[in-house]
């Protein structure tokens, strides 16, 4: 069977990374790696042995998928040219920078009958996936997301940047539409947004509080879910998770562990089982746009609460 042509646009830190699990997977034939940066994308594709291009439109030619892994204001150009050449796409998140991009791609994507599909790498996590086959009704949705700072992400805000991870399992959980938004944030190292808190309110009634930093001195990723009868507590750093259950005027806890978990080398081979026409795209680019939306919604109530601030002063 003909192997899937493939290749990634970004041959940085993330790039990296998809490029090598990509080249792992049989089904896959690595072609080429692109960077503006000469030099990376030549020893990342020496590595993998595949061609380099700093061009990336060149290491389009002939492949059927890429992997889009350029920083945020680089997405929707790279994305709107793959599909306009029938090439299947995964785009790292954010999707785009506005709804108007995300909304061009979603219907260039569905007109020409290819795969968008956005990297919210998070959904892969087989601790994550393990806490969502155990909700039916949740209430309350906890998540804090730390990272040690690193220059390199600082092109988006924290919003855009981590929060937007847990806006989407946010969002998968709740699975209903979102009624109020109410966030604070603050620059720390950048000129814009490092640490932020959002409070998302569904009309489900389930409430979700998020928080994101990106100046913290070790990374954190731990989720809290509780709806009636069960809570479920989420270190997806460790990958690990504790139950606590009320039975019978009891309390009942356990604990799973799901070590040596490779969530993007999952998410890799959803996407080239998707290009492949073996099953359907599990984040689809209408998830990465709602997702997008309310990141959007979370950086505009914290404009308006700083601006409030300056104001009173």
């Amino acid at each position: 069977m003909a192997k899937l042509r493939a290749a990634v646009i970004g041959a940085g830190h993330m790039g990296r990374y998809h490029a090598k699990k990509l080249a792992a997977l049989a089904e896959v034939e690595l072609v080429a790696v692109a960077d503006v940066d000469a030099a990376r994308a030549h020893a990342l594709g020496a590595e993998l042995g595949c061609a380099a291009h700093t061009d990336w439109q060149r290491a389009l030619e002939g492949v059927a998928a890429a992997v889009i892994a350029t920083p945020a204001d680089g997405h929707y150009a790279v994305a709107r040219e793959c599909l306009a050449r029938g090439v299947h796409v995964l785009v790292e998140k954010p999707i785009a920078r506005s709804l108007d991009e995300a909304d061009a791609l979603i219907a260039a994507a569905r007109a020409a009958g290819l795969v968008l599909q956005v990297g919210h790498v998070q959904r892969y996590d087989p601790a994550y996936r393990a806490l969502t086959a155990r909700m039916d009704r949740p209430l309350y949705v906890e998540a804090e997301r730390l990272a040690v700072f690193q220059p390199r992400g600082t092109d988006v805000d924290v919003v855009l940047d981590l929060m937007i991870h847990d806006i989407d399992l946010a969002l998968a959980l709740a699975a209903s539409p979102v009624a109020a938004v109410s966030a604070a944030g603050f620059r720390v190292l950048t000129q814009d947004t490092d640490i932020a808190n959002a409070r998302l309110e569904f009309a489900s009634g389930c409430v979700a509080s998020l928080s994101a930093s990106r100046v913290s001195r070790a990374p954190v990723r731990k989720l809290r879910v509780f709806q009636p009868g069960l809570y479920v507590s989420a270190d997806l750093q460790a990958g690990r998770l504790r139950y606590v259950r009320e039975r019978e005027g009891r309390l009942e806890e356990s604990e799973e562990t799901y070590p040596g978990a490779d969530p993007l080398a999952a998410q890799a081979h959803a996407f080239v089982a998707a290009a492949l026409g073996r099953a359907p795209v599990e984040v689809p680019g209408e998830a990465g746009r709602e997702a997008l939306a309310l990141a959007l919604a979370v950086g505009r109530a914290i404009a308006e609460r700083l601006a409030r601030v300056e104001g009173r002063r």
